[in-house]
């Protein structure tokens, strides 16, 4: 089999620790890296064996080049993504989009009309539907063993910790220049919750409030500097959060490129994650809830929260002859079959990033490159994950019912 070329456009995390790995382990090749960090650039191409001809400073350079690639991956910034798209599509690429694939609305048909006219495609990187776990529910929802989906109550448990290190101290925690919190963490679920009730969204409703990572909830005595911090049992603590981890993984691969704990040390002395997530230089909500009704009549609860143990996923699927319980850490799915009073547990891999999705999605990309199979998932599709985030916080903010 042919392997494809793949040029990497943003060789952050996503770009250069995810995409460019799997893509390598796959029947693919990585031929072109571009990113505007010198640093990151070296590390990412001493990995793949690519000299400083394969690299480009910035996606202008590199479009310039023409057509010299299959593909292309879009990993950048949130509010850097439209345009290499744009530019990628004009010279017919495929291109595999990170999401959020914008921060307006209405670049999602600027995005789509362009995808239309090209000669390549756009696949946006909802790798939840990648998943075993997603994959084998909406097996049972498709079977309609049990019966007519009537509504889906999800929550995605963003995890105390992960709040911190994402929306309280990251990249995520303006909005703009970042995606609002509801796009930037749950257009997987919401595109999910699309996929599963098998119809576009009628309509929206939502709420939701910074509640806790604010100057006022700062403990008494804390420190400007975690590394500083006097404060005992803090779950913010920068310390607990980075130090207890391999330093040379996520979350600590995003503080340093250094893959050392004296690399990680001194991320937390002089960078933004190891400030107190109290200091109030952050704009996100921290809990959110969405009411989703879909074309069909399917009803769908979303709630986004900071507030949890876990960083996972947890859903009740309803349908009129019975229900669905499931875990995604777990990779669990207990269904209910009211008629024939049975219980039957599923279990699955939930190994790798995404519970194996990011691996599944990249496969299912490459094989649709390929020829061999369908688009992951068609462009328009994807879209309407979006669009519902946008209207949730229009809804948020508004304290209004939003029409699609």
């Amino acid at each position: 089999m042919r392997s494809v070329t793949t040029a990497i456009i943003g060789c952050g995390n996503r770009g250069g620790d995810v995409y460019a790995r799997l893509l390598a382990e796959s029947w693919a090749s990585v031929t072109h890296l571009i990113d505007p960090d010198p640093a990151r650039l070296k590390l990412i191409t001493a990995r793949h064996g690519l000299d400083e001809s394969a690299c480009c400073a910035d996606w202008d350079a590199f479009f310039a080049l023409g057509r010299v690639a299959d593909a292309v991956v879009i990993a950048t910034p949130d509010d850097q993504h439209v345009q290499p798209c744009l530019m990628a599509l004009s010279l017919g690429y495929h291109v595999l989009l990170e999401k959020p694939v914008c921060l307006k609305e209405s670049e999602l048909d600027t995005l789509l009309d362009a995808e239309q006219v090209s000669g390549g495609s756009v696949t946006v990187a909802h790798v939840l539907r990648s998943t075993p776990f997603f994959l084998a529910l909406h097996e049972v929802v498709q079977s309609g063993d049990l019966g007519r989906l009537v509504g889906i109550s999800h929550a995605e448990n963003v995890a105390f910790w992960h709040y911190a290190h994402s929306f309280a101290r990251g990249n995520w925690r303006h909005s703009p220049p970042s995606a609002p919190f509801v796009l930037a963490k749950s257009s997987h679920d919401l595109d999910i919750l699309r996929w599963l009730a098998g119809a576009p969204p009628a309509w929206i409703m939502a709420d939701g409030h910074q509640h806790h990572f604010r100057p006022e909830a700062r403990p008494v005595g804390a420190a400007e500097r975690c590394l500083d911090c006097p404060v005992a049992h803090c779950p913010a603590d920068a310390r607990r959060i980075y130090l207890t981890r391999p330093a040379d993984a996520w979350p600590n691969t995003v503080l340093t490129n250094t893959g050392t704990p004296e690399g990680v040390l001194e991320a937390l002395r002089h960078g933004p994650y190891g400030l107190c997530a109290f200091r109030g230089d952050n704009d996100q909500p921290d809990h959110i809830s969405a009411l989703i009704h879909f074309e069909n009549g399917v009803q769908a609860t979303l709630t986004v929260s900071a507030f949890t143990h876990d960083n996972t996923r947890t859903l009740r699927v309803l349908f009129t002859g019975g229900e669905v319980r499931a875990q995604m850490e777990r990779g669990e799915l207990e269904v209910h079959h009211f008629g024939r009073g049975t219980v039957e547990t599923r279990r699955f891999d939930t190994h790798g990033n995404h519970g194996g999705g990011d691996g599944g999605l990249v496969r299912g990309w490459l094989a649709y490159l390929h020829g061999e199979a369908a688009q992951p998932t068609p462009l328009a599709q994807s879209l309407d994950s979006h669009r519902m985030a946008f209207a949730a916080e229009r809804a948020r903010a508004s304290g209004t019912v939003q029409r699609f």
